[in-house]
């Protein structure tokens, strides 16, 4: 199948949940002979039109990131490329919308990947872009909640995790680092004080913990471990790839989830999948609460102190290092969901 995925920004533009989804995704695709082309703005070097890296075809439709001239030009590059279906980014909602109007001409089934709604796009944008897809991808049942409301009709919304890697859970090695384990990115929604706080209750207890992520709140958060007196019980690792993370929080017991704005939290699924019992701060711009409720090793706390509580109530349980109802958010599952969707939309269009 031809499969063109629309989006401005990449990874090599700009690292978020966002770009990072479109990527696995394209590459993912490509791993199962899918013919993929990324239609973005241009980030390589060079005059050509195109550059492939991992399998993925990347097609050049402006020189650089630029929200009108994006949509102007994305319908030619489309004729170009004369995909069997394309999946168009939400942001900038703009480009939903011009895709859909340029796919009426190609006789093409739009499905839109909304990761979220960013703060930099309209409202009145968004809700023309919630209604023109025939199809709207979603990570969480509270994305799927938010483009609800914007006006996409209840049956053109589907449900698509992010994925994880079973074989590589299955394989690690666990590596007996800390007890209790902290990952994400460390940006302003990171919360990590809260993860940090409840620590610090714990001061009386045997414990030591990790810290997994990078970003602009680092030094804060090392600042805050000094403050709290803990900073020489929990290590700041920065980013790790899986393959290092999968064996750390295999060898924890303990995973805390503290983030206020997560679209779908990927590195708790892990944590879940590697046996660590989870704690999730409940946040209303999180879905991470998706994962552990009617979980028995998973719970609900709202506050630094609550978290505390739990961690210790932890140990009631056993330790496992691996949580095989984890299996559906598999690479190879999750992606047949994509390809699901594709064949139905084409299917609606009238080509099988």
């Amino acid at each position: 199948m031809r499969v063109a995925l629309v989006s401005m920004y990449t990874t090599h533009h700009e690292e978020t949940g966002a770009t990072r989804r479109l990527r696995r995704t394209a590459e993912l695709l490509a791993e199962r002979d899918h013919e993929v082309t990324v239609l973005c703005a241009k980030w390589w070097d060079g005059e050509v039109v195109e550059f492939k890296q991992d399998g993925v075809t990347y097609h050049r439709v402006t020189d650089s990131p630029a929200v009108g001239g994006f949509a102007s030009r994305v319908p030619f590059a489309l004729r170009e490329v004369s995909p069997d279906v394309i999946q168009v980014a939400s942001y900038p909602p703009s480009h939903v919308t011009a895709v859909k109007t340029a796919a009426r001409f190609l006789r093409t089934p739009v499905v839109a990947d909304w990761w979220t709604r960013d703060e930099r796009g309209g409202s009145r944008a968004y809700r023309r872009a919630a209604k023109a897809p025939n199809a709207v991808l979603v990570p969480s049942e509270m994305v799927r909640t938010q483009v609800r409301e914007l006006g996409a009709a209840v049956d053109s919304t589907h449900l698509v995790p992010e994925p994880i890697s079973m074989d590589l859970v299955r394989s690690a090695d666990a590596e007996e680092r800390a007890d209790v384990v902290y990952a994400r990115d460390l940006d302003e929604h990171a919360n990590v004080e809260s993860f940090l706080l409840a620590l610090a209750e714990l001061r009386d207890k045997d414990w030591s913990a990790v810290v997994i992520g990078d970003g602009p709140e680092r030094s804060t958060a090392e600042q805050t471990a000094r403050d709290l007196r803990i900073d020489d019980r929990v290590e700041f690792l920065g980013e790790l790839p899986a393959n290092e993370a999968v064996p750390i929080m295999k060898g924890a017991h303990v995973f805390a989830q503290t983030a206020t704005v997560e679209p779908f939290a990927t590195n708790l699924l892990w944590a879940l999948a590697c046996g660590c019992v989870s704690i999730v701060e409940y946040q209303a711009r999180s879905s991470a609460h998706e994962l552990v409720e009617g979980r028995e090793r998973g719970s609900l706390v709202t506050s630094p102190q609550e978290l505390a509580d739990e961690i210790v109530a932890a140990r009631r349980f056993d330790h496992e290092t691996v949580d095989d109802d984890f299996a559906a958010y598999d690479f190879r599952r999750v992606i047949e969901q994509y390809e699901s969707v594709y064949e139905t939309e084409r299917d609606d269009y009238g080509f099988f």
